[in-house]
């Protein structure tokens, strides 16, 4: 294994994740344009933007259908300048050394390849506390979804698909909650048979684990596989950051299994990502009478996952022919190829039948009350949001 080099490109990385959120997309542009050192240097105010890199990271957005939330450089300096007196990339990778953990970028060998396929929202770096052990590639690793507050049944299926799944040196990958996710966690860890069992993909800092009810959990996911975050020690695991790593679970993952999910489920929104990248969706179905399964079977209907119900029919999904990949609804996918991130989050907040309130879907979304009104926008002229009676809900013809 190579060692990191404690070098610019690492400590301006360090920097960068400190500086910017998850997802920001005028800082990844401008990280692609010109290297992390340089934009840290012009994210900091040391070096001025001309207006040539001003260009080429509107062209940019615009290819990666982010423009709709880019005002220009003045707006994004602004937006990072009050972070900018808490930068001290040193004293952070020093933190993950104390934890015996490391700070990962793109041209280390623990970087997980299949986050490429992100394209500009792949992340400027991850803090990685666990097994120095390369992840497997995405045909290798299975993410396992679902309900904080799973039932018998959820649990009982995800651990036989997880440790089943483990068995056969395929990694689970989840991210670190109650219900589901800890019950991937710890069934993988019984069933180990590889090297990188599984990793939690968290929404925090991944000096402190969260929820603090897994904490042992959550050590033993260090000591046989890894944890891992885009985010630098000590940030806060908000709810736009659960949203964000989520994309990060199903980049990592050939195939996402959602076992329990209600019907505004965030492990919805990791089927979506999941979607979005060609990945295979799967789906557990359960009870019609439970409200837990209400989101998996939403899944099933809506045409974007294929029903699975042992660890026999996911490895089928993760096969190299893609057997058993979803016919995904084309007039609906086309529609919401050009989408951005906001506009894809409030669509999947959109209630089906009822109408709902802007500021319904500002809690449901996680988004403020003007990106929500915009978006709502640019999803009537779509066709994917419609108004009535001054409530909202998803288009008919893209339900």
């Amino acid at each position: 294994m190579r060692e990191p080099k404690v070098d610019a490109e690492r400590l301006s990385r360090a920097a960068l994740a400190r500086l910017m959120e998850p997802q920001d997309a005028a800082g990844l542009a401008l990280v692609q344009i010109c290297g992390a050192v340089d934009a840290l240097r012009i994210a900091t105010g040391q070096v001025a933007a001309g207006p040539d890199l001003e260009r080429g990271i509107t062209s940019l957005l615009m290819d990666s259908g982010s423009a709709s939330t880019w005002s220009g450089m003045a707006s994004s300096l602004k937006r990072w300048q009050p972070r900018i007196p808490d930068l001290a990339p040193e004293r952070d990778l020093a933190t993950m050394a104390r934890l015996g953990g490391r700070l990962i970028i793109p041209c280390d060998d623990l970087w997980p390849a299949q986050l490429a396929d992100l394209g500009i929202q792949e992340p400027i770096c991850l803090w990685w506390r666990g097994q120095e052990q390369p992840l497997p590639g995405a045909d290798k690793c299975i993410a396992l979804v679902g309900s904080r507050d799973s039932t018998s049944y959820g649990a009982s299926v995800t651990g036989d698909i997880a440790y089943s799944l483990a068995q056969r040196g395929l990694t689970i990958v989840s991210g670190g909650a109650y219900g589901i996710d800890a019950h991937a966690h710890r069934a993988a860890l019984a069933g180990a048979s590889a090297a990188m069992p599984t990793i939690a993909v968290m929404a925090g800092g991944v000096d402190r684990f969260y929820p603090s009810g897994n904490e042992d959990l959550l050590r033993a996911v260090c000591n046989q596989g890894a944890v891992i975050a885009e985010v630098p020690p000590g940030s806060a695991p908000t709810r736009y950051r659960f949203l964000q790593r989520n994309r990060l679970i199903a980049a990592m993952s050939g195939v996402t299994v959602v076992v329990e999910a209600r019907w505004r489920s965030g492990a919805l929104n990791t089927a979506h990502h999941a979607e979005t990248l060609g990945r295979a969706v799967g789906a557990v179905p359960g009870s019609v009478h439970s409200a837990n399964s209400a989101g998996c079977h939403r899944l099933l209907r809506d045409g974007g996952a294929v029903c699975v119900t042992d660890a026999a029919e996911v490895a089928e999904l993760a096969g190299p022919s893609g057997a058993g990949l979803p016919e995904l609804r084309q007039g609906a996918s086309q529609v919401q190829d050009g989408l951005t991130l906001e506009d894809l989050i409030l669509l999947d907040a959109l209630p089906l039948r009822s109408t709902t309130s802007v500021e319904k879907l500002c809690t449901v979304a996680g988004l403020g009350p003007e990106s929500v009104r915009a978006g709502l926008g640019r999803l009537g002229l779509l066709g994917l949001a419609v108004s009535e009676r001054g409530g909202w809900k998803r288009g008919k013809d893209h339900a």
